[in-house]
């Protein structure tokens, strides 16, 4: 399994955070790593909610379904699968400050054969994490300004 973490402060308080990042298909105007997510069930987030999304990771594109797996007030954790791999995406949103800190977490885990490629492709995963986390804080900070 290949696990990509972050943390980001930011100025935005912890229940305006959450609202906004736990609504998963805000995430492509923060992540570059997933430019795409359609929200495929209707109404306010929920556990069972289903989007489709598609992942940039190596000059390809991916598409995935994933479905919320787990919602609390300050915690969203959601499945996402393929055909190569399955992605498991929890965010926590909690207060610092005036403001708040939200830990990302990422575990894929690669499919049939592709699992011994694991080890050399584990840098290319976790180069995901710094542009998505600026992007993360640029977004959440842009959002306390208003």
């Amino acid at each position: 399994m290949i696990t990509v973490t972050g943390t980001v402060n930011s100025a935005l308080d912890p229940v305006r955070a959450f609202d906004y990042l736990s609504a998963f298909e805000h995430t492509p105007e923060w992540d570059p790593g997933t430019p795409v997510v359609d929200k495929l069930t209707a109404g306010p987030v929920a556990v069972g909610h289903r989007y489709h999304a598609e992942a940039e990771f190596r000059g390809k594109r991916q598409a995935l379904t994933y479905e919320v797996i787990e919602l609390t007030s300050s915690r969203i954790k959601l499945r996402g699968e393929n055909k190569s791999v399955i992605s498991v995406d929890t965010i926590e949103v909690s207060p610092a400050g005036t403001g708040s800190k939200a830990d990302y977490t990422a575990e894929f885990q690669l499919k049939g054969l592709l699992k011994l490629a694991e080890p050399f492709v584990r840098p290319a995963f976790n180069s995901l994490a710094g542009p998505a986390m600026d992007g993360m804080k640029k977004t959440l900070d842009s959002k306390a300004s208003l």
